[in-house]
């Protein structure tokens, strides 16, 4: 099994499918709400979940890229334009010095670092970020108000961050559903989810391993699935994770493919001693959309001064030339392609034109597990740290259920293959098995007893 690298997500992806669900068959609203990207499903009347489409213009995709873009026009009436999406990808693309790009907002939520940003001369609280991001996704969809329906949304079990602070992140979540108009909220674990959305294929009792594989973290549960006069009743036996998923293979990558290529860890002179080009001089690369700032930076400025004594100033030479091109998107997409090709063949390449790489930048799979391997291994001693708190020998899981994109990279699956008969590993709608499982949940009598927290808001 391998995630394609012709699989898109956001509105790159072209959909047939439109809303046709009346508003008197909607039941429930999952909003599986990720580091990467965010799915809405709806539970209509006749009890089948149904993924919602967001669309821009003439494309339609299944799920929205978590990002957000904020441009200043100070001739409009209102000032300023908001998109969300592959929308904000492009108003960044098209106008870099003129636009505020922001990403990964989830993994700021547990962060009391995070105060707020200013954009174009106004303060922005996480809340404000997330519930403009809602707002948008909402128009995208063109979902219904929410006032009159029960919201299901998606929470990891281990928020990122080193010093995560849980309850700052759910009080963040609350205000910012509660200002989209959500009355009714129900909090769920997002593995449990995706465990209950696996569930409905069980026809017998079983205890079930779940493990979900975002952007930003790593998320494990257990739980005990029975029947009970016909109907699923589950028990959760244990939880755990871990803030590692597929945004760290990215940095893995860059930093072992990219970052030699334009002069990290090379050699320059000064004053008759060779020293190291450090690493830490190229932190502002480590996300493509702050590279349009890094060229401003004292760090881009001290490598400039570093290129005249550098031992192979052209590799210098290729990363001012990509600092003054501003097209780290591209690089960046490049660097998620080769980790999708290696996810399907042993040896892929990175296809970046503007950079010169050794071997044509052909990369192979096992080169890759190595710069993994300490990440791979933080994620395996979280799976037995889970499975021990609830004192389950892995022969006493009877299956286990992988979702999300990262759940298609070899090693990770190896993390599993090596532990459990792989006859018990199932795999299926990685994208939208989260936002489903919540829908589904939010249908039923007993959807409290799923959820983690229960909310309901007051009306201002």
């Amino acid at each position: 099994m391998c995630l394609s690298r012709g699989r898109r997500s956001d509105l790159e992806q072209h959909h047939d499918t439109k809303w046709i669900i009346p508003l008197s068959d909607i039941r429930s609203i999952g909003v599986d709400f990720g580091t990467t990207n965010t799915v809405v499903a709806v539970m209509n009347d006749a009890g089948d979940p149904h993924t919602v489409s967001f669309r821009h213009g003439s494309e339609a995709s299944s799920t929205l890229r978590t990002v957000l873009g904020f441009q200043d026009e100070p001739d409009r009436p209102v000032r300023g334009i908001v998109e969300a999406g592959t929308a904000a990808i492009s108003m960044y693309l098209e106008a870099p010095d003129d636009t505020r790009f922001l990403q990964s907002i989830k993994s700021h939520a547990a962060s009391r670092l995070f105060a707020g940003t200013r954009i174009h001369g106004v303060h922005h609280d996480l809340e404000d970020l997330l519930e403009t991001f809602l707002r948008r996704a909402w128009q995208y969809a063109d979902l219904p108000a929410p006032g009159g329906f029960r919201f299901v949304v998606g929470r990891p079990v281990r928020f990122a961050g080193s010093n995560a602070d849980e309850t700052l992140a759910m009080e963040r979540y609350k205000a910012a559903f509660t200002r989209l108009g959500a009355r009714d909220i129900l909090f769920v674990h997002e593995p449990v989810a995706a465990a209950f959305f696996f569930a409905r294929r069980l026809t017998s009792p079983a205890t079930v391993l779940v493990a979900d594989f975002g952007g930003g973290t790593t998320d494990y549960s257990v739980m005990r699935f029975e029947f009970r006069k016909g109907r699923l009743v589950a028990r959760p036996l244990a939880k755990g994770g871990v803030g590692i998923a597929g945004d760290r293979f990215d940095l893995r990558i860059l930093e072992n493919v990219v970052l030699p290529e334009l002069g990290s860890g090379s050699v320059y002179s000064s004053m008759g001693r060779s020293f190291t080009i450090p690493r830490s001089l190229y932190a502002g690369l480590a996300r493509w959309e702050t590279m349009a700032n890094f060229r401003y930076s004292r760090e881009f400025r001290e490598l400039k001064k570093i290129r005249r004594l550098a031992q192979e100033p052209w590799k210098l030479d290729q990363l001012i030339d990509m600092a003054g091109n501003d097209d780290g998107y591209g690089l960046y997409k490049a660097v998620a392609d080769l980790k999708a090709g290696l996810s399907c063949a042993p040896s892929a390449i990175l296809e970046y034109a503007d950079l010169s790489f050794p071997d044509g930048g052909r990369v192979k799979r096992g080169d890759f597990e190595r710069w993994i391997a300490d990440d791979i291994s933080r994620m395996d001693a979280a799976l037995v740290q889970t499975l021990s708190e609830c004192d389950i020998a892995p022969h006493e899981i009877d299956r286990v259920f992988l979702t999300g994109g990262t759940s298609f990279v070899p090693a990770v699956r190896g993390i599993f293959e090596k532990r459990f008969d792989t006859g018990i590993i199932q795999t299926g709608d990685e994208l939208h098995s989260i936002s489903n499982g919540l829908a589904m949940i939010g249908d039923r009598e007993d959807s409290e007893d799923w959820a983690v927290e229960s909310f309901t808001a007051t009306r201002a």
